[in-house]
């Protein structure tokens, strides 16, 4: 097998709006008017479809659209063991919508758990792709568990020891991911874009700046301890969020605040939002590890169907190659077509003619989209 050491020219953050059959089969399901073995075949069957798509596309890294999930993050990180789900007063307040009532919480040591489903789920893909292409896994970055109110202080009275024990469940659930073919994971994280000087639309506290500087250290430490001496085959990503929901947004702020930090991950790829204005300018990236690493420009957006102008691409290609060389850049959309079964607001058909554009445009740009 060939060591794909960096992303693709034309790639994708993962999560694929949810057909009609498959939110009507989740109902239905919560209704207990179909069993779970009736659930699983429409999620296998429309799985398969988008296997085939994306490939038909021209996309390389191939992912189960998260057709299994509810919650981008919550469906895995509810299965580790010392982590618990529950329904909350209310949901995340995003750009005039709010997400439904839910969230973790730590009721215990946090521990790798070897039964989780998303094991099963990936070894799904990995079968029926094939081999005919990248079968890629995105799952929630260890850094969504220090988020303000998830941590239990009577389980965890020291941080570090809690840093520590995240780390080691997080190693071993890759491992496991590896031990079953996965050659690419990538680890979505919205942590970070809490830790820059924008202002966070959910409820609770905003840090102050002094705790925001000492979790801006302590969150690249938990990254690089989670992927240490993991085997050289293995590709690792992260994916920076603002929120995606419902075509909306949480979070405001450019990278600045997060470089110097962010980019000590020691990973393959840095996948960023930069769709908009929200994300800021490309400065940040003059701290991007020269010939170590592959930053993963989203300039189109995932929240509309609308296509971007060509000529406005390429020329925001052209500013960020005043800090990074076009050998380190590929392209993707800013975030998932779903990071909530919910989608964003626009069709499948819109869904997949943007991802064929991007193809067409890393073709046009880079000669390639390997």
């Amino acid at each position: 097998m060939t060591v794909q050491n960096r992303p693709f020219r034309a790639d994708h953050v993962g999560s694929l709006l949810r057909p009609a059959r498959l939110k009507e089969a989740r109902d239905a399901f919560r209704q207990h008017h179909i069993t779970q073995a009736e659930l699983t075949q429409i999620e296998d069957e429309e799985i398969e479809r988008i296997i085939e798509k994306q490939i038909e596309i021209g996309l390389h890294s191939v992912t189960d659209g998260e057709f299994r999930r509810s919650w981008w993050h919550f469906d895995f990180l509810e299965h580790l063991e010392g982590v618990e789900g529950y329904y909350t007063d209310r949901g995340l307040q995003f750009q005039g919508v709010e997400t439904r009532n839910y969230n973790v919480k730590i009721v215990d040591k946090v521990k790798f758990n070897p039964d989780h489903p998303h094991f099963e789920h990936f070894k799904f893909l990995y079968d029926k792709v094939n081999g005919r292409a990248t079968a890629k896994v995105s799952i929630p970055s260890p850094n969504q568990l220090f988020h303000p109110n998830i941590l239990n202080e009577e389980i965890y009275p020291n941080i570090e020891d809690y840093a520590s024990d995240v780390a080691q469940a997080y190693h071993q659930s890759l491992l496991k991911l590896y031990e079953i073919g996965a050659r690419y994971i990538q680890l979505d994280d919205v942590y970070w874009a809490n830790l820059t000087s924008g202002s966070q639309l959910t409820h609770g506290r905003d840090r102050n700046e002094d705790e925001k500087e000492k979790a801006r250290q302590l969150a690249y430490k938990v990254v690089n301890d989670a992927i240490r001496n993991l085997p050289d085959d293995l590709l690792i990503t992260t994916h920076i969020c603002r929120g995606n929901f419902k075509s909306t947004w949480a979070i405001t702020g450019g990278y600045e605040p997060i470089a110097p930090y962010l980019f000590k991950e020691q990973l393959g790829g840095f996948f960023l939002e930069y769709d908009d204005d929200r994300s800021g300018d490309f400065e940040p990236l003059r701290f991007f590890p020269e010939h170590q690493s592959t930053v993963v420009l989203g300039l189109f957006t995932s929240k509309k169907g609308q296509l971007e102008d060509k000529s406005t691409i390429l020329k925001r290609l052209k500013e960020a190659q005043q800090y990074v060389d076009l050998n380190q850049i590929c392209l993707s959309p800013q975030c998932g077509f779903a990071s909530t079964e919910e989608g964003n607001n626009l069709t499948e058909e819109e869904q997949w003619n943007k991802l064929a554009y991007i193809v067409e445009i890393a073709e046009e740009v880079f000669g390639t989209t390997r």
